[in-house]
């Protein structure tokens, strides 16, 4: 089963990564991208393929972007899952910066596929290339030395910018008797279900009540749900929408944390969080 990882507030500092050889830096921040420009990029209303002009106008006048920010867009995650992110080019004036684009697009996209957290799918982040400092002889800033200056400079932003996971969620449609609604209550308790709505069935006695439930705890579901309704209750159960687990991921105790201890876990992962300072270089 699948997460993904994201960013909740913009980077408290710019960002600075030097290529192996020191020569180059990228100076880098990240924000979150809004639900409603991540959805447009799922349903491909904004793509990689779009003219300049069309994709900047429809970021402006759709999703009330900066318009010279929607011209300076690069280049979105990479495609199919870790589309829904962001590459801004905020720079003035950098020489030889168009004989690096690919290497950095290269490096973002590469770590849009595999977060910092848990090596999951990146999700509605923006990353805005603040300024880069690029030596002046090609063969010191061939691709060896920027791509993966760039990753280390996302995770840095990443680990910096509020990093949380996000669950899928199902939505789950249940059609109880009114006299088992209880036993439906309890159970979508236990398994961290979000009631949304409950009505009833004019002129029968059956109530319908709709709720969230994440999809790590719909294993087993439909059976505790039968046991405690004495069987009375029929869930329907489809992917609705990805949402944020709680707690701080690095915070020992958190169900973030715990999920992500998991996740590490069943990876082979090493069981400590990266930790901010392996990624940030100090000038």
């Amino acid at each position: 089963m699948s997460f993904c990882e994201t960013v909740t507030k913009p980077t408290e500092l710019t960002v600075i990564s030097k290529s192996p050889n020191k020569h180059n830096r990228i100076y880098l921040t990240a924000e979150p991208l809004s639900d409603d420009v991540v959805v447009a990029i799922e349903k491909a209303e904004i793509t990689e393929d779009q003219e300049m002009k069309v994709r900047s106008r429809i970021l402006a006048d759709d999703y009330k972007w900066d318009i010279n920010d929607a011209k300076k867009v690069w280049a979105l995650g990479l495609p199919p899952d870790g589309k829904a992110n962001m590459l801004v080019d905020m720079t003035k004036g950098i020489s030889y910066l168009q004989e690096v684009k690919d290497s950095l697009v290269t490096g973002f996209q590469q770590a849009t596929v595999q977060g910092i957290l848990a090596e999951e799918i990146l999700r509605g982040c923006r990353f805005n290339l603040m300024d880069i400092t690029l030596h002046a002889d090609a063969i010191h800033r061939g691709a060896g030395q920027i791509m993966p200056t760039m990753k280390r400079a996302i995770y840095a932003c990443q680990i910096k910018s509020g990093p949380a996971l996000l669950e899928p969620m199902y939505v789950c449609d249940i059609t109880v008797p009114a006299q088992a609604v209880s036993g439906v209550y309890s159970t979508l308790n236990i398994r961290r279900g979000i009631i949304q709505d409950k009505e009833d069935r004019p002129g029968t006695p059956l109530t319908k009540i709709k709720a969230f439930l994440p999809v790590l705890e719909s294993f087993g579901f439909t059976q505790l749900l039968r046991q405690n309704t004495s069987g009375q209750a029929f869930p329907q159960m489809i992917f609705s929408h990805w949402a944020a687990v709680s707690g701080n991921p690095y915070e020992v105790g958190t169900q973030s944390y715990e999920i992500l201890k998991g996740i590490r876990e069943r990876k082979g992962l090493k069981e400590e969080l990266p930790d901010f300072n392996d990624y940030y270089d100090k000038l």
